[in-house]
């Protein structure tokens, strides 16, 4: 009897080791969908090579649960019908993790869509990871168990933007330009909030909502901004709909300050170098200048692809995946969900939390200056000899802000 107690101890022991490390040497696949065509596509095709890249600088030994990962690339052309298909198609072809970020319209289709399939489908559940899509709606009132968002929302990140703008004494008429849907909706609303709160003199000296990827000539916007007196432009516009606005503002010859979120996207340094220094500041979860491992990793990707490796999120996706494998010893959706929920990891900027009542993730923020790269703030953006240098590092508390999320978690 005391041997057969002995042996069944040695045998939990070694089932225990086992579970423990269950999941090393595992494949986790993960199905990138965003834009891979059309208006978008230069932007889609780096966050893909980031993905790809940070999967594979991260795999095996590179993590705590010794898991692979290969990401593969579903082109959903930025719209939300078509954002259904591709999640219909990877979940057909066995994915249990999926990723986008470019548009908070095809983000809300998926999350709903993810939540309505893990409730048909128990065993089979899929968990959404939105890396840069940032309507405040979808960790509020959309807010889904299954909905992780590694990027920071447009309140948390006006609310540091204008808790910086509010100590620019130039900033007094500000020209409000933004793509007409829900984020540009949204920067909008959120900086006339902010502002108002902080700096109740500032006026806004116009403001246009313009079709998202529409737009050929942004020329007559121009116009209208030279026209409204504004001394300040803050805009949310991405991707072609930024870098053509900085076309038509270096064709107008207007260099006004202007305070975005995506001037370190694909395409947008390049038209910015083409008018100069200027002042453009950028609020962001990182920047150009990182040192540590983040940097190598920009560095390498840089020699790779001779490209800008800026969306950051991919790294932090993959680390709070690893953490979640080996905290939950398993790859299972269900389990690994329970494990990301108020888990803290390191980022490349210090420790941030998925925070358990909304997944939205909590983390420091950055303002940077677009400048010439120098020897303290070496990297040169896109080639250009220019750089985006940190002029302010605001901790997560700073840029906290609350949830109205009522989650629904599984029985």
């Amino acid at each position: 009897m005391h041997f057969a107690i002995k042996s069944l101890t040695a045998a939990s022991l070694i089932a225990c080791a086992l579970a423990a490390h269950a999941q090393k040497g595992e494949t986790v696949r993960i199905a990138f969908m965003d834009p891979l065509s059309g208006p978008f596509a230069n932007v889609g095709q780096n966050q893909l090579k980031s993905w790809q890249f940070a999967a594979e600088t991260l795999s095996g030994a590179k993590n705590p649960a010794g898991v692979k990962y290969e990401v593969v690339g579903f082109d959903n052309k930025g719209s939300p019908q078509e954002s259904l298909n591709t999640l219909k198609a990877a979940i057909d072809q066995g994915f249990r993790y999926v990723t986008q970020g470019n548009g908070s319209g095809a983000a809300a289709a998926i999350l709903d869509a993810v939540s309505k399939h893990n409730a048909r489908n128990p065993g089979k559940e899929v968990i959404y990871l939105n890396y840069a899509a940032v309507d405040p709606a979808l960790t509020n009132e959309k807010c889904d168990y299954w909905h992780f968002r590694l990027d920071a929302d447009t309140t948390m990140k006006m609310e540091a933007l204008t808790t910086f703008m509010k100590d620019q004494p130039k900033v007094k008429n500000v020209y409000l330009i933004n793509q007409n849907y829900s984020h540009g909706q949204q920067v909008a609303k959120y900086f006339k909030e902010g502002i108002q709160r902080k700096r109740p003199d500032v006026k806004i000296a116009g403001e246009d909502l313009h079709p998202i990827g529409q737009v050929k000539d942004f020329a007559p916007y121009v116009a209208k901004i030279k026209q409204s007196g504004a001394d300040t432009v803050v805009t949310g516009n991405w991707g072609a709909d930024l870098t053509l606005l900085v076309k038509a503002l270096n064709d107008a010859g207007l260099k006004l300050p202007m305070y975005t979120y995506y001037s370190g996207v694909t395409g947008t340094p390049t038209a910015l170098a083409a008018g100069g220094e200027g002042e453009v500041y950028v609020i962001a979860y990182g920047h150009a200048n990182h040192s540590g491992e983040i940097g190598k990793m920009a560095a390498e990707f840089k020699k790779k692809f001779n490209d800008d490796y800026y969306t950051y999120a991919t790294y932090n996706g993959i680390n709070l995946l690893s953490a979640a494998f080996a905290k939950a010893k398993s790859t299972d959706p269900v389990k690994v969900a329970a494990a990301m929920e108020g888990l803290s990891f390191k980022s490349f900027a210090g420790e941030v939390t998925m925070r358990k009542t909304d997944h939205q993730l909590q983390q420091s923020l950055f303002v940077t200056k677009w400048q010439k790269a120098d020897a303290k703030n070496p990297y040169s953006v896109e080639n250009t000899g220019y750089t985006f240098a940190p002029v302010k590092q605001m901790e997560p508390y700073v840029a906290s802000t609350p949830t109205s999320c009522d989650m629904k978690r599984p029985s």
